[in-house]
């Protein structure tokens, strides 16, 4: 596993894709929450606080990590080499999860230098340090397990065809399904009573629920269900062949 982690990770580095994604990650970051004039924009919302950022980042997630992930299995069916990875005396599970893990590690990557965002806003607080610690600490936590779930599911998809473009779109879609889908259809207030039971299927009620500063043990054991849970198909994906 170790071995097919660093080489994922030096795939990354040693084209442009990982300085890309890093890239464009901080820049969009970065311009919706200090240059556009948005709901988004950290001088405008009059706070001092990072809710803007937790905020947008899972929706940038959502196109991002797919986009990271398409090429895990994609690449290898479309180069013929999948067949030869798995003949190697090498679980399922350790492809797979050495595959996973080297997507985590790059979008973890991208996230560290947000922590500049942190110590900003802590300067610009009246009085200086007037920040929520603990709700900062909390958002960034949901971030983690956010991440977590979207790469098992882009590495899933990536096992579906040899076309990374529709292996981000298929990933694309159930990202949004399972961040925003569900709150939607709660919000539309269709199923009556049930409303709630449904939006917290969806990730985006747990995600709020970990950002405001409270480790839930039922969102931390959602976000690790949902990862294993497509980890798992992404194995059984894998034995199919």
């Amino acid at each position: 596993m170790l071995a097919i982690l660093r080489k994922e990770i030096n795939s990354f580095f040693s084209s442009s894709i990982g300085y890309l994604v890093i890239a464009i990650f901080l820049i969009l970051n970065g311009l919706f929450l200090w240059f556009f004039k948005s709901e988004f924009n950290i001088f405008n919302y009059g706070f001092a606080d990072l809710t803007p950022f937790f905020t947008l980042a899972p929706w940038i997630f959502i196109f991002l990590i797919p986009a990271i992930t398409m090429r895990s299995f994609s690449e290898e069916k479309r180069l013929g080499t999948l067949e030869l990875l798995l003949t190697k005396p090498i679980s399922g599970w350790h492809i797979v999860l050495g595959k996973y893990f080297g997507a985590f590690v790059l979008i973890l990557i991208a996230l560290i230098p947000t922590l500049l965002y942190v110590y900003t806003v802590w300067i610009l607080g009246n009085p200086e340090g007037n920040l929520d610690v603990g709700s900062t600490l909390g958002s960034y936590f949901g971030l983690l397990f956010l991440i977590a779930a979207y790469t098992s599911i882009g590495v899933f998809t990536s096992t579906l065809s040899q076309n990374q473009i529709v292996a981000f779109i298929a990933a694309v879609f159930i990202c949004f399904l399972l961040y925003f889908g569900f709150e939607g259809i709660a919000n539309a207030d269709v199923f009556g009573d049930f409303n709630n039971t449904i939006e917290k299927i969806g990730m985006k009620a747990h995600f709020d629920s970990i950002a405001r500063g409270v480790i839930d043990t039922r969102d931390v054991i959602y976000f690790l269900s949902v990862t294993i849970f497509f980890l798992f198909l992404t194995v059984l994906q894998l034995k199919k062949r």
